[in-house]
């Protein structure tokens, strides 16, 4: 299931870039709008910012704005910074991998197999999709 904090992240994403130039957006704005806890807001937007999806001014006039163009900017990236890691098992990660403790041959494990499925479905999706796609 999808946290809070990326479906959150996808929408003050998307609400970002649907403005007009590159102005900067108060997140009280964004939270109104969006209709999100501003609080919670804050914590979503530093994260975008701190990995560099989003750029941020102080003082009168100041607020969040894109950094890049919403065509450049895949939902890969942005799943992986909000949500973590695609796959829903570690075994089958392609940046996160991990032996699971508990399966001997991930060769033969019908989990294993599955979720392979499921992970590259979801990766085909958020690959083929950017920021520009969701507004």
């Amino acid at each position: 299931m999808l946290s809070k904090k990326t479906k959150y992240g996808l929408k003050a994403l998307t609400f970002l870039a649907a403005q007009k130039g590159k102005a900067p957006v108060q997140i009280a704005e964004i939270a109104k709008q969006e209709n999100i806890s501003q609080k919670f807001l804050e914590s979503i937007l530093l994260s975008l910012r701190k990995t560099g999806f989003l750029g941020s001014k102080k003082g009168k006039g100041g607020g969040y704005y894109l950094i890049k163009e919403p065509h450049e900017v895949l939902m890969t990236d942005v799943m992986r910074v909000l949500e973590g890691p695609i796959s829903m098992v570690p075994c089958v990660s392609l940046n996160f991998y991990e032996k699971c403790d508990d399966c001997p041959d991930e060769s033969t494990c019908a989990v294993n197999k599955l979720m392979l499925k499921v992970r590259d479905s979801a990766l085909e999706v958020y690959r083929n999709n950017t920021l520009a796609d969701l507004i």
